[in-house]
């Protein structure tokens, strides 16, 4: 694995937690609120949860191109963004296989120096 595909899955993560908690607690708090009061957030806490819904996906797409996965791997990890709170699962998967990466490059970069 490169380094643009380590920072690739460094992006994805960062989207993966926000959007892992947008459904559950956003939107599940927006409608409660809404129930007890005449506050009505869940249009707009919808569209946040949309949006990043969208962004993970997008964020996704790239790390499949980039790391090469496959189709099977790419519909697990737009399984855990379905699942609430799923995506935080998937950011500790995300996590150590970014980790592998940049220690994989760093490896390459000083074992190329040094011949």
């Amino acid at each position: 694995m490169d380094i643009k595909t380590a920072a690739a899955i460094h992006r994805l993560r960062l989207v993966s937690i926000p959007e892992a908690i947008s459904f559950p607690l956003l939107l599940i708090f927006g409608s409660l609120l809404s129930r007890i009061s005449d506050i009505n957030l869940v249009m707009p806490l919808g569209i946040l949860h949309a949006v990043l819904f969208l962004l993970y996906l997008v964020m996704l797409a790239d790390v499949w191109v980039k790391a090469k996965w496959s189709l099977g791997r790419v519909a697990f990890f737009v399984a855990l963004a379905v699942v609430p709170f799923g995506g935080l699962y998937g950011d500790k998967k995300l996590k150590r296989e970014e980790q592998d990466g940049v220690i994989a490059a760093r490896a390459r970069k000083e074992s190329g120096a040094v011949a």
